[in-house]
């Protein structure tokens, strides 16, 4: 009589993953990478509990990507801005902390009910800006610490300017929760977490790929285009890279604008002379879209040849959609170009913060990021035909998106392994 075969292992049991993350901010490139992130470690689960649910909380409350209609955001920039620094600390601080006890911490508690792990991930969060992911990501980690639920860190982009408060407020909240993984998107986030986070006894960070990169591998790429090739040149408005930019000497308010209403005439003529067409594109920062309103028109008549303004975007599907339809992108904003690179669409960088440096060096095109201040007509015309010309190294994307989605492999695998004993217990 032949031996019984030993009955096949139980499948794991379906799982529910929440992402800690600004999926839902009016910048779309936030639910780009968070919309990434989803997918993949969705995919990458499949092969250890078929059925896994993936999804964000919104760090800020929201639910849904908002409307797209005016917003105060950029009159509250600009009273911060004019605030003095004590004045306007003390302004954001008690905001803050009724946004975190009152709304935050309640959508968090419910959202994570049923949850096995949580991920913080994607994104330029381990910042300090008036304190505000500080207090944000401490309040939402203590929920997951009191739900003793593992925890991820995942594709963060880290910088050095904290405040003492907002050090604390970062290495208390992590220090505190059940860390499984860390990783950071870049040598120099690695380096500030290392300094900044591991004296306070929080684990290493290693290195990953940023999520964004996976943009080609779930989104759709449009038909190519018949006529002239196109180039989306992203507009940022002054006042935001004002006020998020790191290092360098930060210009007035006046100084900054005149500059950037001149020189993005001048870009768009130059891409024009360069044999584009020419489409003007924000990531959807209500601050983006008033500047580009206001200015786009004078723009047009200022590059004289195939310029147009596109419509907002209603979510990070349709940004995609237009980027990846363009034979040259040319940003300020980080994720525009990152989407634009995992379709293989040569980018020009505009300098602005060391985060974009550092994106631009892992893809290996240093040459193609410069200051708006130096990269008159003539040079971002010569620019532009270059980047063209010599187009995506295919073999070096092909391995940094394979990369990528192993480093998303590995932290589902650690937090599969956290996750064990507690289902064991359970």
């Amino acid at each position: 009589m032949p031996a019984a075969k030993p009955p096949s292992p139980a499948p794991s049991p379906a799982r529910r993953i929440a992402l800690l993350n600004v999926k839902y901010s009016p910048n779309l490139g936030d639910g780009l990478l968070s919309e990434c992130l989803e997918a993949e470690l969705a995919r990458t689960f499949q092969s250890i509990a078929p059925g896994t649910e993936v999804f964000s909380i919104d760090l800020a409350g929201r639910r849904a990507y908002p409307p797209i209609a005016p917003s105060r955001r950029a009159a509250l920039i600009a009273v911060l801005e004019a605030l003095p620094a004590t004045a306007r600390g003390l302004a954001t601080r008690l905001a803050l902390t009724a946004l975190v006890r009152l709304r935050l911490g309640r959508h968090v508690r419910a959202r994570l009910a049923g949850c096995d792990a949580v991920v913080l991930g994607g994104g330029n969060l381990l910042t300090d800006a008036d304190l505000n992911f500080p207090m944000k990501i401490a309040g939402a980690l203590g929920q997951a610490v009191r739900l003793r639920l593992p925890v991820a860190v995942y594709g963060v982009g880290a910088n050095r300017q904290w405040s003492e408060a907002g050090r604390h407020l970062f290495g208390r909240a992590l220090g505190a929760a059940k860390l499984a993984y860390a990783a950071v998107r870049d040598a120099r986030s690695q380096a500030a977490w290392r300094d900044l986070l591991v004296p306070q006894g929080v684990r290493p960070a290693v290195l990953s790929g940023d999520p964004g990169l996976l943009a080609s591998c779930h989104f759709p790429r449009p038909p190519l285009p018949f006529d002239a090739p196109l180039a989306g040149l992203c507009v940022t408005a002054p006042m935001a890279l004002r006020y998020h930019a790191t290092g360098g000497d930060v210009p007035s308010a006046a100084e900054a604008r005149a500059a950037l209403d001149a020189w993005y005439g001048e870009a768009a003529r130059a891409l024009v002379q360069a044999g584009f067409r020419v489409a003007l594109f924000t990531n959807g920062s209500p601050e983006d879209r008033d500047y580009l309103d206001a200015m786009g028109p004078a723009w047009i008549l200022a590059a004289k040849g195939p310029v147009t303004m596109t419509n907002p975007f209603a979510d990070p599907g349709e940004m995609t959609w237009f980027i990846a339809g363009c034979q040259l992108v040319v940003a300020h904003r980080m994720h525009a170009c990152i989407a634009a690179h995992s379709f293989a669409i040569p980018t020009i960088g505009l300098r602005w913060d060391v985060k974009l440096d550092s994106f631009f060096a892992l893809a290996g095109r240093g040459h193609c990021i410069a200051d708006t201040a130096s990269l008159d007509g003539p040079s971002l015309t010569a620019l532009a035909r270059r980047a063209v010309a010599e187009g995506v190294d295919r073999a070096a994307l092909e391995n940094l998106i394979a990369s990528t989605r192993g480093d998303i492999a590995r932290m589902a695998a650690a937090l599969a392994r956290a996750m064990q004993p507690a289902k064991a217990a359970a």
